[in-house]
């Protein structure tokens, strides 16, 4: 109750402090800012940038929280005044000339987009010590182009032909906006494209444009032309000389070689690779993860990849490249010398954390091992143990052993930095950060009501594209070996009694073979030339499919068929499914302040064949911190499903299909505090029409109706390597109660209602 107290006098402490209050006489409050504009393709929020003067900042809700701490103080006698001044912020206070000069920013901007004859006026408000201003801003007509063309073919004619060919020479055409903008990225694009067709060294600088604005009222002649180079009378394209790589060596044994070990030296397709006698990593792993090769022609793209994949080796803590121009018989090479400094081979890793699902505290921990040079090839080998530990709400109407959970378990892979299929490798040529995986895994989970087992074998091809815009991963096999050896009374009639046969499949005893690939695209890479994009998005997509290679060996002889009519191997049944997913994200920047984020996600999985469900595992859920906010995790759906018990009903509040829509609309506080207010729609269904799960199944006509709908807060602290998320969630519409009742948003029942989530990273 005191802390609402404090709250509240604060508020009123705020509100009744004038903003005005440390403004000198005859001086003014910069108030508000405005621009308006008449130009439809130019948003007046893209022209904020240019102002040389802003108010001060404001908070959504609160106002100008910083303004008012700041002026609380008369003075700073005392350590909390001090406080006040210094987390505080003083009046912007109205300036004139910094109003001419950001008015003229905004017409030089205008000019830039092609609006020579832009008119910006200024208006200002003065009244009560506050002013308020505003920009107007009136484009006329914009100069077009009349014509656009080239004379790059009288300096250089191959460079002429190599953008022609690629159509890179078409940067305008007629009736297009004189825009300085998509001229000067024009330029970039052609230097991009040379550079990665063997010019080395070319810059932007080389190309330059002519504008006429005298052939016509509001039009332009462009011309792009090329500036020749001051030492020769052609551009030289370079090709790939020598390489010679430098493999864990210290430098000082490169100058004598008195006094340690002698020096090896080996010859690998072309690669002439020195290193210690006892060899830091094996010629085949440099090799492959080398893309500056004898006899290829240069590019930026293959230096950038040679970089990222020799880092990207574990063993690895630095890479350095040197080239060097040299002419032999006139033609342009560039002899590489890649040097290789070793990191620690050896890494570990012990953590602990804090859990709470639903209420229940938890604690979490794991260790981990990394070996990452485990056989001389960059091979990262790991082992990681772990375990949890939950305190679960004793219930009476629960018949378990005791009121704990804890789950425990281990993994051991071997990551190689190449992709070891020699087809696979041919198919996708050379491709920054590939690696093959293989994995075991062993985990038990102990709950009250039972105790489940896996056992894990898995392969993984993973690689990049497209200047590191696309990710690849395919997994060409997994297993799984799913068991449930110890199960509570309570549990068996819930979930594994004969009316509830078909839950039942879900938690027998089971194999499951699967295949699968997943694709990730950014429209923004690695390259650290390129801008980001205006709006940067994430699109993620992938399937699976599980059950192929059973059927084929049981179709084959293989295997027998059980008491319950399902097919096996090895005395097992298997699952037969096919999953999908599609996820995008994407956000917007409004300014360094404000930003709104998007999220769509839809996942549908269906069993076939010999599954009448899908395993428990690769069942969705509904709720908790990166779904439905106002729901805790799995509480949602499926469909209208909503069972009245003090008993956990986790097992039924899975389905087949599930859909996530959220809006956030992220505000900074200050560099470490970020406000978050968001908006999350969703929900689960089964794909068939379970009588254990009643109201759960998807119908075209009714889902909308089904919906879940939350609404919240969030607040962040930005540890720049680290973003602790903590949201509260609100249930807005809740399909799970009677209709009619549903829109809770009107009639709030907090108890009911609200979710609070702690995690760790963006929900999306």
């Amino acid at each position: 109750m005191k802390r609402y107290i404090v709250l509240i006098l604060s508020i009123c402490t705020f509100s009744a402090c004038s903003v005005t209050k440390k403004v000198p006489e005859g001086s003014y409050l910069l108030n508000k800012t405005d621009i308006k504009s008449d130009v439809k393709g130019i948003v007046p929020s893209t022209l904020k940038p240019y102002l040389r003067q802003k108010p001060n900042s404001s908070m959504i809700l609160l106002g100008r929280v910083k303004l008012q701490m700041y002026n609380i103080p008369n003075n700073d006698s005392t350590w909390l005044n001090r406080q006040f001044l210094k987390y505080g912020e003083p009046p912007v206070l109205y300036n004139d000339q910094l109003t001419v000069i950001s008015a003229e920013q905004i017409r030089l901007h205008m000019k830039n987009k092609g609006y020579l004859n832009a008119v910006v006026d200024t208006t200002v408000i003065k009244k009560d010590k506050k002013a308020n201003v505003t920009y107007d801003v009136t484009g006329n007509e914009p100069h077009r182009i009349r014509v656009f063309k080239d004379t790059i073919h009288s300096v250089d004619t191959t460079i002429y032909n190599i953008l022609k060919q690629s159509r890179r020479l078409e940067l305008m055409k007629e009736g297009d906006i004189f825009d300085l903008s998509i001229l000067e990225e024009g330029r970039e694009r052609v230097t991009t494209m040379l550079r990665n067709r063997g010019y080395y060294n070319f810059q932007k600088d080389n190309f330059y444009f002519i504008a006429d604005t005298t052939v016509g009222t509001n039009e332009v002649d462009v011309t792009l032309a090329m500036n020749n180079p001051t030492d020769s009378t052609l551009h030289r394209r370079h090709y790939i000389g020598d390489v010679t790589v430098i493999s864990g060596v210290n430098p000082a044994h490169l100058q004598d070689s008195t006094g340690h070990a002698p020096l090896d030296t080996v010859e690998y397709k072309g690669i002439k690779i020195i290193s210690e006698k006892n060899r830091f990593l094996r010629p085949r792993a440099v090799y492959y993860n080398t893309f500056l090769r004898p006899g290829r022609i240069y590019s930026d793209r293959i230096s950038e990849r040679t970089y990222a994949s020799l880092n990207g080796m574990g063993a690895v803590n630095q890479t350095q490249v040197n080239l060097t121009p040299v002419i032999r018989n006139d033609t342009a090479f560039l002899d590489s010398r890649i040097t290789l400094f070793p990191g620690n081979l050896h890494y570990s890793q012990f953590g602990v954390d804090g859990t709470n699902s639903q209420g229940d505290l938890g604690v979490a921990g794991n260790i981990t091992y990394e070996h990452r040079n485990l056989l001389k090839g960059g091979e990262i080998f790991r082992i990681q143990l772990k375990a949890a530990y939950e305190f679960i709400t004793a219930s009476d109407s629960l018949n378990l052993v005791d009121n704990s959970y804890y789950e425990y378990g281990g993994e051991a892979s071997l990551t190689i930095p190449q992709l070891m299929l020699p087809w696979l490798l041919k198919l996708l040529g050379d491709q920054p950060s590939a690696s093959t995986e293989f994995s075991v895994g062993l985990n038990y989970q102990n709950r009250p009501d039972y105790l489940r087992q896996f056992f894990s074998l898995g392969t993984k091809f993973q690689w990049a594209s497209s200047e590191w815009q696309l990710q690849h991963s395919m997994e060409p096999l997994g297993v799984t070996y799913v068991s449930m050896p110890r199960k509570s009374d309570l549990f068996e009639e819930l979930y594994l009694s004969d009316e509830n046969s078909i839950l039942r499949f879900s938690f027998d005893d089971l194999l499951i073979v699967r295949s699968g690939y997943n694709i990730t695209y950014s429209n923004y890479g690695r390259n650290f030339r390129r801008r980001m994009p205006a709006i940067p998005f994430r699109i993620r997509s992938g399937v699976e499919w599980s059950g192929w290679l059973p059927r084929i060996l049981t179709n084959l002889g293989e295997g027998s068929v059980n008491e319950d009519g399902f097919r096996t191997l090895f005395g097992l049944p298997y699952s037969e499914y096919v999953r999908g997913d599609f996820d995008i994200s994407a956000s917007h920047a409004f300014d360094d302040q404000n930003t709104l984020a998007g999220h769509f996600a839809v996942g549908v999985a269906y069993p076939f064949g010999n599954s009448t469900v899908l395993p428990f595992e690769r069942r969705y859920f509904g709720g908790g911190a990166n779904s439905v906010r106002g729901w805790s995790t799995r509480t949602l759906g499926p469909g209208t499903y909503n069972r009245d018990s003090l008993v956990s009903d986790f097992g039924r509040k899975v389905g087949d299909i599930k859909l996530d829509m959220s809006l956030e609309y992220r505000h900074k506080l200050t560099k470490m505090f970020e406000l978050a207010t968001f908006v999350d729609a969703g929900n689960i269904w089964t794909i068939k029409d379970y009588s254990v799960q009643p109201g759960g199944k998807f119908g075209w006509n009714t889902f909308y109706k089904e919906l879940a709908v939350a609404y919240g807060l969030g607040l962040r602290l930005d540890l720049n390597f680290l973003l602790i998320r903590v949201d509260g969630g609100m249930k807005a519409h809740n399909p799970g109660l009677p209709e009619g009742s549903r829109w809770t948003i009107f009639k709030p029942n907090f108890k009911r209602d609200f979710a609070f989530h702690f995690a760790i990273g963006y929900p999306f």
